[in-house]
């Protein structure tokens, strides 16, 4: 086979063909010139962007017959065989296939060999966080302290996989995605040399698909070429590559300012059937918006826009639309494309989204946009408090009447540290209407209750699980909690606790929560006053009941003729 893709033909083979990296490889010239090289370093960065070609190019400079040099001759025979690959004193390891010890080992062993051809042997591991933890530690000591001869040079993708005693044995160069004018300029450059013809709209959307990479981007270009008959268009690479024009996306997001819903459907389904990617609509709709925006905040920034074409379209569709509802329509695409990961139907959710854009604001009053979700949340949280704040009065409406000479001996409702009023007076009214049997009953079923809660809401059970019923009536159940703190917390809970309660007893209680102490302070309060109402029952009462009552308590006595 003798045509070689792009990306292999037009591989850097100096640093100056290393594009958008010119930190980096002015900083490596300068040391190579004054011979002041490190014997590692370490190359990361996203894919593409020169890694392994930068390692290559150094390994010809510092080996090149005329050195010390900034760029390498590649006529001499070191730099030629090192080219090709053909002098064995440059090493190339691909980590993803060595991962072991034993290769590692084999490295360590071999680097005490000088050189053969060229003054220094240069071992450049690509791909290097894939070598396994125990393989790092037997490079440590050869990093650290490597013969005079030798130079590691480490690339990857992924340096927080790389442990940190590795990298602190290394200077390391960070290679940043490249800008797409950089790419543009270079293909250009390659065009020209290969004699092809392909239009700057066809280059601006490869060098947007290809994300900052300069090999993706050559490798599109040469997928578009393939696919074209004469010179490569727009349409060309927006065919290979998935992508929307223009034209299309300026269609769609006027359809959606002018709440044209069934326009922007139409077009959606269109572009759908033409076989478009969906991630890839949405990508791209996401990048023309925010170009939208910002030349519509700075129409001067024309130069970093990345997706959109200054064309009429463009610029009057500027003009009818509104900054908040740009950012909003940009909001909800990034939402979208963050749920269709997880989804088989991805037009569903963009469907979804062009509904919700086109329908959330009026066109006619964009500035509202922004706060009207604001608004909404604090319009519910105002009604939460007004009917708590109702609820606090009710309960303390008993507290603010004059205490008669009775109330004044009752244990009277108190602010505890966890700021839980204890509702007394309406535990008195429960105690008055109370009965056994619905006791036991709840008591009965309380053991399941407890477990469906515990299944249900975890953080509730925890609340209610030390504690037990007291006394119940047709409408309430008194519950003792064994921690004063639990009573407010269980406030937060309560109507999910009473609507388990009710689908196990079949019954709906509102359940008052009440310390332990306290209810055993109530209790006796109230019988007591009982006993003080009806002296005659107390006189008559057989021994062994009052007996009885003394050792336990009324709530565990039942008495049978």
């Amino acid at each position: 086979m003798s045509y070689q893709a792009l990306y292999r033909v037009w591989r850097p083979r100096t640093f100056q063909d290393v594009v958008g990296q010119t930190h980096i490889t002015r900083t490596l010239q300068n040391a190579i010139v004054q011979e002041k090289f490190s014997h590692a370093y370490l190359f990361s960065g996203p894919r593409g962007t020169g890694k392994t070609s930068a390692a290559k190019i150094f390994a010809k400079t510092i080996n090149c017959e005329k050195a010390p040099v900034k760029e390498p001759c590649n006529e001499c025979a070191a730099c030629r065989g090192i080219q090709d690959g053909s002098i064995s004193d440059v090493i190339e390891i691909d980590a993803a296939s060595n991962t072991s010890v034993d290769d590692i080992r084999e490295i360590r062993d071999k680097v005490k060999y000088a050189s053969s051809v060229v003054p220094y042997k240069v071992y450049i591991i690509d791909e290097v966080h894939m070598i396994s933890v125990n393989a790092f530690n037997a490079l440590l000591k050869t990093l650290e302290e490597p013969p005079k001869h030798v130079v590691f040079i480490l690339a990857t993708t992924e340096p927080h996989k790389i442990p940190l005693t590795i990298i602190s044995r290394c200077q390391r160069f960070d290679f940043k995605p490249i800008s797409n004018q950089s790419i543009v300029e270079r293909m250009q450059s390659i065009i020209d040399a290969e004699g092809i013809s392909v239009s700057k709209e066809a280059l601006d959307a490869v060098a947007l698909a290809a994300e900052g990479g300069m090999r993706d981007a050559l490798s599109i270009l040469d997928q578009a070429i393939s696919y074209s008959e004469d010179g490569v268009e727009l349409d060309d690479v927006l065919a290979v590559t998935g992508a929307v024009s223009q034209q299309i996306l300026t269609d769609i997001v006027q359809a959606m300012n002018e709440k044209n819903v069934q326009r922007g459907l139409q077009l959606l389904d269109e572009i759908i059937q033409r076989g478009k990617d969906p991630g890839r609509f949405v990508y791209d709709m996401i990048y023309y918006l925010r170009d939208l925006l910002l030349y519509k905040s700075a129409p001067g920034l024309e130069g970093i826009l990345e997706r959109a074409i200054m064309d009429d379209h463009f610029k009057q569709l500027a003009t009818e639309v509104s900054e908040v509802w740009i950012q909003h329509a940009i909001m909800q695409l990034n939402q979208c494309q963050q749920e269709m990961k997880w989804t088989n139907n991805p037009k569903v959710f963009i469907e979804i989204a062009i509904l919700t854009i086109t329908n959330q604001y009026q066109q006619s009053e964009p500035v509202q946009a922004t706060d009207s979700d604001f608004v909404i949340q604090l319009t519910n949280k105002m009604a939460q408090l007004e009917k708590q704040l109702e609820q606090l009065k009710q309960t303390n409406v008993s507290s603010q009447q004059a205490p008669s000479q009775d109330q004044r001996r009752r244990p009277q409702p108190r602010s505890s540290k966890n700021s839980y009023k204890i509702p007394f007076e309406k535990i008195r009214m429960v105690l008055q209407e109370a009965q056994k049997p619905a006791l036991k009953e709840v008591q009965s079923q309380w053991a399941n209750f407890l477990n469906k809660l515990k299944t249900t809401n975890a953080p509730a059970h925890a609340t209610i699980q030390d504690s037990k019923p007291a006394a119940a009536s047709d409408k309430a159940l008194v519950v003792a909690f064994k921690y004063e703190i639990h009573c407010s917390l269980f406030l937060d809970h309560r109507e999910m606790v009473e609507s388990i309660l009710s689908s196990v007893i079949q019954k709906q209680l509102t359940i008052i929560p009440i310390p332990i102490n306290d209810w055993t302070e109530l209790r006796n309060e109230y019988v007591m006053k009982q006993e003080q109402s009806n002296p005659q029952e107390e006189t008559n009462e057989d021994p062994v009941v009052e007996e009885a009552r003394k050792l336990v308590g009324d709530d565990l006595i039942e008495i049978h003729d």
